[in-house]
């Protein structure tokens, strides 16, 4: 009988892509009743990117590509394309099946995942599973957004947050355990259902006349609500992760947030008592871009040097349905 071997996923791999079209402060100052300071002071947003042409596919192919040539690895290698995602291409055929074409992954199966700003957390602890089930070797994880697409842009509330990326991770098993993913948190709530959503175009409210008139195939957000929501719910996982693997302030590398508002950001940081030097942020470059902002972050701190082996991070997220939750990592990569 052959004997098992305890496993963890690791992240050996990033890759992102952002489109070149900057929407800066000035720009919606142009088009709404605002101003770069009312955005600076209340969301940290300086920038955002905007996907002129294309789709949320488009993006994660070339988040993907980027990372495969980082890596110097053959699509033919990927086994699994996990696309956490709010903005699919289409409601079918998943928008995974649209990446693995484009990337020439012929080997691969892979689905879409949709827990809006979470999702990136949520589909990182599937590939976790399907790695330490010993079944995979190589699973990309690949938060892919195109929020412009779903913004209205009348809305001033909403439309100064959002913007377009992707980035991605790969995962594959390790048997030295001290690396990788080591414990998640992750949880949902129903009844926030009411006060972020998007009601249109799915099996509730086909798309008609009515629903396009009503603009219910845009973003709808109560802004203090899910605020009023997120900050405890983001503050309080992130400290539950640390307490359940003893972990003090000094132990941690960075806090990994989802980048929706500085405020939030903030307020996770304070509870878990860690300095804003420990925080990975560029909420001011790429604005709200959903499941690709812990991915974003991770790319980029890791290929500016900042992250390194042994680091322990703290990835946390807090998304639509409600869907929040933490992550506890420590970083495998050289």
């Amino acid at each position: 009988m052959q004997e098992y071997k305890k496993l963890n996923a690791v992240i050996t791999g990033v890759g992102m892509f952002v489109p070149e079209k900057v929407m800066d402060n000035a720009y919606f100052e142009s088009i709404i009743d605002t101003s770069d300071e009312w955005i600076t002071t209340r969301t940290g947003i300086k920038e955002r990117r905007k996907l002129e042409n294309g789709a949320t596919s488009d993006m994660a192919a070339k988040a993907i590509l980027d990372l495969l040539k980082s890596k110097n690895m053959s699509a033919e290698e990927i086994d699994v394309i996990i696309i956490p995602t709010a903005t699919p291409d289409m409601l079918f055929p998943a928008t995974a099946c649209i990446v693995q074409r484009k990337v020439g992954a012929v080997n691969a199966w892979g689905f879409d995942l949709l827990a809006a700003c979470s999702g990136f957390l949520f589909a990182l602890q599937v590939g976790r599973s399907l790695i330490e089930s010993g079944s995979y070797k190589k699973v990309i994880v690949c938060g892919s957004d195109k929020m412009t697409s779903i913004t209205d842009y009348t809305d001033r509330n909403t439309c100064i947050l959002f913007g377009d990326a992707s980035a991605a991770v790969l995962l594959e098993p390790t048997e030295d355990l001290s690396i990788g993913i080591q414990d998640s948190i992750l949880k949902v709530d129903g009844n926030g259902e009411e006060h972020l959503h998007m009601k249109g175009g799915g099996s509730l409210n086909p798309p008609t006349h009515e629903t396009v008139d009503k603009k219910m195939h845009y973003i709808y957000q109560d802004g203090k609500a899910v605020y009023k929501a997120a900050v405890p719910g983001m503050a309080n996982v992130s400290y539950e992760i640390m307490q359940k693997n003893n972990l003090t302030s000094d132990d941690v590398a960075y806090l990994v947030p989802h980048q929706a508002n500085l405020r939030i950001i903030d307020a996770t940081a304070k509870r878990m008592g860690v300095g804003k030097e420990k925080v990975m942020i560029n909420i001011n470059k790429y604005g709200n871009t959903t499941t690709a902002t812990i991915p974003l972050c991770l790319t980029e701190y890791s290929r500016n040097g900042k992250l390194k082996k042994g680091d322990k991070i703290i990835l946390a997220a807090f998304g639509a349905g409600y869907t929040w939750g933490s992550m506890y990592i420590v970083w495998g990569m050289d």
